[in-house]
């Protein structure tokens, strides 16, 4: 049997569940990952955010006393890094007093990310300079064909840019595919988009490890990139996602993705 005291939240729709281990002591196997996260015999979420000292992770080289984000998708695999995540898991820093301003440095597998509370109470995380891909791919969804930008925001991702009809139709419990398939050989994130007027987008999203999603953060910031290279767009991108909107603002070539992050429930979870 196993027993973890939580914290559940989420930011714009995309649900986590955070477990506080600043020492290191909770062993989260994939299994106990996807038994936490099913939403029908567990707690539910997209995934889980441990919170532990980063001197306690092995394999890296951080500051010994900064947070570091253990973040594992629903079906218990390791992903390097999730936008909504770090700024729910900061929000949780902040609410518990574990940090001890509104700017603060979380260490993650995709590297060391700032953060600063924004105006209204909102969370601005860093996410850093997006890696275009050179070359399109495509993607395939049923009998449909899309060609895809690659992305890299510590994570893979590949955006599609579509009509809004096309985008509301797309039945996204189906994951899509994509050619060359050695192109993701860990899977990707693929985010289709539609551009509403300029500097503002609609976006849904098939996350790996996860199946669609009602946000996704870094798939926002891919798909902000993308439109910012071939539209010449450079102000703030506003991205609606159907857990609620987000604001991608670009400083030279760092990305900061803005929006709310909410605790809503603490707990003991029993197996």
């Amino acid at each position: 049997m196993f027993r973890y005291t939580f914290v559940k939240g989420h930011a714009t729709g995309n649900d986590f569940i955070i477990i506080d281990d600043p020492h290191g002591m909770q062993e989260l196997t994939a299994e106990v990952v996807a038994e936490l996260c099913d939403r029908h015999t567990g707690i539910g979420a997209d995934g889980v955010l441990r919170v532990v000292r980063a001197g306690q992770v092995p394999g890296h080289d951080f500051d010994p006393g900064l947070w570091f984000m253990d973040y594992r998708n629903s079906d218990g695999s390791l992903a390097e890094m999730c936008g909504n995540g770090l700024r729910l898991f900061s929000r949780h820093l902040l609410n518990d007093q574990l940090v001890q301003s509104g700017e603060f440095t979380v260490a993650t597998r995709a590297g060391l990310k700032q953060v600063r509370v924004a105006r209204g109470g909102l969370i601005a995380v860093n996410l850093g300079e997006v890696g275009l891909g050179p070359e399109p791919i495509t993607i395939t969804h049923g009998v449909q064909e899309f060609a895809a930008q690659p992305a890299d925001v510590g994570n893979p991702h590949a955006v599609v840019f579509t009509d809004q009809e096309r985008l509301q139709q797309l039945d996204l419990t189906k994951a899509p595919s994509w050619e060359p398939t050695g192109t993701f050989p860990s899977g990707v994130n693929i985010e289709f988009v539609h551009e509403v007027m300029p500097g503002e987008l609609l976006m849904r999203v098939y996350e790996r490890g996860c199946g669609e999603t009602l946000s996704c953060g870094t798939g926002v910031v891919a798909s902000a990139a993308a439109y910012r290279a071939r539209s010449g767009f450079d102000a703030p991108i506003q991205v609606h996602v159907r857990g609620g909107d987000l604001t991608v603002t670009f400083e030279g070539d760092q990305a900061w993705l803005t929006g709310p992050a909410v605790i809503v429930a603490r707990g003991e979870y029993w197996n």
